[in-house]
């Protein structure tokens, strides 16, 4: 008698199910291996989370691997394994030190890698597994379950390493670590069925810095919610009360190693004196105490800078914002994209970047913004008086931003990129309709 198969196994799943003889075991399709994840607010949990949620509406079955969180959650106590929209999440414990520097980034670095090290067996029971560069030794371990299982591997791409460290400084190119990056840089590329960039100059170099084919190269950048904020009315915003109607410049997200902090602060120390000007500065990073520091001892009274903001409070930032900063330190074009961009973009905030030129650059060449290069301090100041001085063409940036928003950044866009691949990795293109 032929095998009666469960009515509501999806497409995907059937797929999936081995009827041979010895009663193998199902093996589902996608296992997200990551350091963050739900319940965690920050964007490389969220970003993984709608991709996931993404592929599991469109049949695909979907399991994570992940960190158990720490900071990054406001739930108090989070199940070790629970499923969550159709998405079983399995969250290991590890040694979890301040991030802010760099020996505790390294033992957390290890610690988690380790912990999935342990549970690489698990790894056999998927079709394939899609891993983030986060942290930079995790895909290690994704690809010795290529090389034992023969599963297919998706690389995630958010940021470049060793050259993330040896561009700003961190660790010279001889170091060991850097050895060790290299050496799972050409494991990954050996081993890799795709690889994910977040932009076009990180496809570009990837290809000029790495042995891997053009065409298996995928280019989805990162996105972020349309929480529809734009018409919110200022007069309720609890900013208000900290900005008092000034026109506000705001930076949000990582102040860390990749981030050009000091041309911020140039243009800072441009404006302390105009009473029009007000910053608005939340985050976290390496660099967020000397800025603290600064604004203290220089007695700059017309900024703030508060932790990292999330849910109620970051949507309240962006809605009080009339522009927003972004920034990479020179030298890093193509090794990682601030992913807060798209947030601003989503709210309709010109942009103000300090950095090469890049895909952002791009944007506001279209007209979303202003750019001025790393140093440009000065000029970064005299680019935020205008705008202060001419709404005209400040409202004309935000109706750009938005307008390349809901071309480009939307997470429905942008997630739909990754069922595509999906279903042609996994040899059911054609088989759905997105």
């Amino acid at each position: 008698m032929p095998q009666r198969l469960p009515p509501k196994l999806q497409p995907c799943e059937l797929r999936a199910v081995h009827c041979g003889n010895g009663g193998q075991s199902v093996k589902k399709d996608i296992l997200f291996l990551c350091q963050f994840f739900y319940p965690e607010y920050i964007s490389s949990a969220q970003l993984p989370f709608d991709t996931a949620k993404a592929l599991r509406k469109a049949g695909f079955s979907v399991e994570v691997l992940c960190g158990y969180p720490r900071e990054y959650s406001d739930t108090v106590h989070v199940p070790r394994t629970q499923t969550v929209e159709g998405i079983s999440i399995r969250r290991l414990k590890y040694i979890q030190l301040d991030r802010s520097g760099f020996l505790g980034r390294i033992i957390n670095y290890f610690s988690f890698t380790f912990m999935v090290l342990l549970n690489l067996p698990r790894l056999s029971g998927y079709r394939s597994v899609v891993v983030y560069s986060n942290p930079p030794i995790l895909p290690w371990i994704a690809t010795w379950a290529k090389a034992l299982f023969g599963t297919k591997l998706v690389f995630v791409s958010y940021d470049l390493y060793p050259e993330v460290a040896t561009v700003t400084g961190t660790l010279g190119e001889k170091h060991p670590i850097c050895r060790l990056m290299n050496h799972i840089n050409r494991c990954i590329c050996r081993r890799s069925d795709r690889i994910v960039a977040l932009s076009r100059e990180m496809r570009d170099y990837i290809l000029t810095h790495r042995d891997f084919p053009a065409e298996n190269i995928a280019v989805i950048p990162n996105w972020y919610a349309d929480k529809g904020l734009r018409n919110q009315n200022r007069e309720q915003n609890p900013f208000r009360e900290v900005t008092k109607d000034r026109f506000t410049v705001s930076y949000f997200g990582n102040m860390g190693t990749m981030q050009d902090m000091q041309t911020l602060l140039q243009a800072v120390r441009e404006l302390k004196n105009d009473p029009d000007v007000f910053f608005l500065f939340a985050g976290h990073g390496n660099k967020m105490e000397a800025l603290k520091q600064t604004v203290q001892a220089e007695n700059i009274e017309n900024i703030a800078v508060y932790p990292f903001l999330h849910g109620a409070d970051f949507d309240n930032a962006l809605a009080i914002s009339d522009c927003a900063l972004v920034t990479l330190v020179a030298g890093s074009t193509g090794l990682c994209v601030p992913s807060k961009t798209y947030s601003y973009m989503m709210q309709g905030i010109p942009l103000l970047a300090v950095m090469d030129e890049c895909d952002i650059v791009s944007d506001i060449e279209a007209g979303a913004g202003c750019w001025v290069r790393n140093g440009e301090g000065t000029l970064l100041a005299e680019k935020i008086r205008s705008l202060k001085d001419s709404p005209e063409t400040a409202q004309s940036m935000r109706r750009v931003c938005r307008s390349l928003y809901e071309q480009k950044y939307t997470k429905e866009i942008c997630t739909a990129q990754y069922v595509r691949l999906f279903r042609a990795l996994l040899g059911q293109e054609g088989e759905r309709k997105p």
